[in-house]
Protein backbone atom coordinates (compact mmCIF):
# COMPACT_ATOMS: atom_id res chain seq x y z
CA UNK A 1 0.00 0.00 0.00
CA UNK A 2 1.24 3.14 -1.38
CA UNK A 3 -0.37 6.45 0.58
CA UNK A 4 -1.79 8.77 -0.84
CA UNK A 5 -4.22 5.94 -1.85
CA UNK A 6 -6.23 6.88 -5.04
CA UNK A 7 -9.27 6.29 -6.31
CA UNK A 8 -12.59 7.16 -8.10
CA UNK A 9 -15.67 5.62 -9.72
CA UNK A 10 -15.68 3.96 -13.05
CA UNK A 11 -16.32 6.88 -15.57
CA UNK A 12 -13.33 8.70 -13.46
CA UNK A 13 -15.54 11.68 -13.55
CA UNK A 14 -15.03 11.43 -9.61
CA UNK A 15 -11.69 10.85 -8.39
CA UNK A 16 -10.54 10.75 -4.77
CA UNK A 17 -7.41 10.45 -2.29
CA UNK A 18 -6.44 9.57 1.43
CA UNK A 19 -3.33 10.48 2.97
CA UNK A 20 -3.77 8.12 5.72
CA UNK A 21 -3.32 4.61 6.28
CA UNK A 22 -6.80 2.74 6.82
CA UNK A 23 -8.09 1.77 9.81
CA UNK A 24 -9.67 -1.53 9.13
CA UNK A 25 -10.82 -3.25 6.15
CA UNK A 26 -13.76 -5.78 6.39
CA UNK A 27 -16.48 -7.46 4.46
CA UNK A 28 -19.71 -6.83 5.07
CA UNK A 29 -22.28 -9.70 4.14
CA UNK A 30 -25.85 -7.46 4.91
CA UNK A 31 -28.59 -7.97 2.23
CA UNK A 32 -27.79 -4.23 1.33
CA UNK A 33 -24.72 -4.44 0.90
CA UNK A 34 -25.18 -7.81 -1.25
CA UNK A 35 -27.72 -4.97 -3.37
CA UNK A 36 -25.79 -2.46 -3.88
CA UNK A 37 -22.68 -4.58 -4.79
CA UNK A 38 -24.51 -6.75 -7.21
CA UNK A 39 -22.94 -9.68 -5.25
CA UNK A 40 -22.26 -11.87 -2.21
CA UNK A 41 -20.71 -8.95 0.20
CA UNK A 42 -19.19 -5.60 -0.19
CA UNK A 43 -15.93 -4.28 1.55
CA UNK A 44 -15.74 -1.58 3.38
CA UNK A 45 -12.13 0.16 4.82
CA UNK A 46 -12.76 2.41 7.52
CA UNK A 47 -10.21 6.12 7.26
CA UNK A 48 -10.31 8.87 9.22
CA UNK A 49 -13.10 11.38 8.00
CA UNK A 50 -10.85 14.43 7.22
CA UNK A 51 -8.07 11.88 5.52
CA UNK A 52 -10.55 11.49 2.76
CA UNK A 53 -10.25 14.46 -0.41
CA UNK A 54 -12.00 14.49 -3.46
CA UNK A 55 -9.66 15.74 -6.01
CA UNK A 56 -11.88 15.85 -9.25
CA UNK A 57 -15.99 16.05 -9.22
CA UNK A 58 -19.08 16.55 -7.20
CA UNK A 59 -20.12 13.55 -5.38
CA UNK A 60 -23.83 13.50 -4.80
CA UNK A 61 -25.60 12.11 -1.99
CA UNK A 62 -28.59 9.69 -1.12
CA UNK A 63 -28.94 8.92 2.72
CA UNK A 64 -29.91 5.39 3.60
CA UNK A 65 -31.14 3.29 7.07
CA UNK A 66 -28.64 0.96 7.35
CA UNK A 67 -30.01 -2.76 8.41
CA UNK A 68 -28.88 -1.89 11.64
CA UNK A 69 -31.23 1.30 12.29
CA UNK A 70 -28.39 3.54 11.29
CA UNK A 71 -28.06 6.11 8.85
CA UNK A 72 -25.64 7.11 6.16
CA UNK A 73 -25.09 9.23 3.47
CA UNK A 74 -24.12 7.12 0.62
CA UNK A 75 -21.65 9.15 -1.47
CA UNK A 76 -21.63 8.63 -5.37
CA UNK A 77 -21.16 9.47 -8.71
CA UNK A 78 -23.36 11.66 -10.46
CA UNK A 79 -22.81 10.66 -13.37
CA UNK A 80 -22.29 6.69 -13.51
CA UNK A 81 -23.65 5.48 -10.43
CA UNK A 82 -20.63 4.22 -8.35
CA UNK A 83 -20.91 4.53 -5.14
CA UNK A 84 -17.41 5.73 -3.53
CA UNK A 85 -18.04 5.98 -0.08
CA UNK A 86 -20.29 6.15 2.68
CA UNK A 87 -20.62 8.92 5.72
CA UNK A 88 -22.21 7.18 8.56
CA UNK A 89 -24.30 9.53 10.40
CA UNK A 90 -23.69 7.66 13.60
CA UNK A 91 -19.80 8.23 13.79
CA UNK A 92 -18.87 11.33 11.73
CA UNK A 93 -15.12 10.63 12.63
CA UNK A 94 -14.78 7.85 10.07
CA UNK A 95 -15.42 7.71 6.16
CA UNK A 96 -16.53 4.19 4.69
CA UNK A 97 -14.67 3.72 2.00
CA UNK A 98 -15.57 1.09 -1.12
CA UNK A 99 -12.34 -0.14 -1.74
CA UNK A 100 -13.03 -1.80 -4.97
CA UNK A 101 -12.36 1.61 -6.08
CA UNK A 102 -9.25 2.42 -5.37
CA UNK A 103 -6.55 2.05 -7.83
CA UNK A 104 -4.68 -0.18 -6.63
CA UNK A 105 -6.42 -3.10 -4.83
CA UNK A 106 -3.50 -5.66 -4.59
CA UNK A 107 -3.07 -5.15 -0.82
CA UNK A 108 -6.26 -6.02 0.38
CA UNK A 109 -7.03 -8.76 3.26
CA UNK A 110 -10.33 -8.14 4.96
CA UNK A 111 -9.46 -8.55 8.70
CA UNK A 112 -13.69 -9.39 9.60
CA UNK A 113 -17.11 -10.30 8.42
CA UNK A 114 -19.38 -8.36 9.56
CA UNK A 115 -23.77 -9.25 9.08
CA UNK A 116 -22.32 -12.77 8.54
CA UNK A 117 -26.31 -13.88 9.50
CA UNK A 118 -26.87 -12.85 5.96
CA UNK A 119 -24.01 -14.42 4.12
CA UNK A 120 -24.46 -16.65 1.02
CA UNK A 121 -24.20 -20.08 2.29
CA UNK A 122 -21.19 -20.93 -0.17
CA UNK A 123 -19.18 -17.73 1.31
CA UNK A 124 -16.49 -19.01 3.83
CA UNK A 125 -15.85 -17.30 6.39
CA UNK A 126 -12.63 -17.66 8.03
CA UNK A 127 -12.93 -18.58 11.31
CA UNK A 128 -9.56 -16.64 12.37
CA UNK A 129 -11.04 -13.18 11.45
CA UNK A 130 -12.93 -10.77 13.71
CA UNK A 131 -16.83 -12.09 12.79
CA UNK A 132 -19.60 -10.62 14.15
CA UNK A 133 -23.51 -12.23 13.00
CA UNK A 134 -25.33 -8.53 13.04
CA UNK A 135 -23.62 -5.00 13.21
CA UNK A 136 -20.74 -4.90 15.61
CA UNK A 137 -21.30 -2.29 18.65
CA UNK A 138 -18.46 -0.13 17.63
CA UNK A 139 -15.80 -1.35 14.85
CA UNK A 140 -12.90 -1.14 17.90
CA UNK A 141 -11.80 -5.02 17.13
CA UNK A 142 -11.56 -4.58 13.57
CA UNK A 143 -9.36 -1.56 13.84
CA UNK A 144 -7.29 -3.66 16.70
CA UNK A 145 -6.94 -6.97 14.46
CA UNK A 146 -6.24 -4.28 11.31
CA UNK A 147 -3.22 -2.63 13.77
CA UNK A 148 -2.05 -6.73 14.95
CA UNK A 149 -1.99 -7.33 11.13
CA UNK A 150 -0.04 -4.35 10.07
CA UNK A 151 2.51 -4.49 12.84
Amino acid sequence: MQLPLTGGCQCRALRYAIDVEPLALYACHCTECQKQSASAFALSMLVPRDAVRVTQGEPREWVRRADSGRTMSCMFCAECGTRVFHLPHSNPQVTVIKPGTLDDTSWFDPVGHIWTRSAQPWVDIPAETVNYEAQPPDQSKLIAAWKARSA
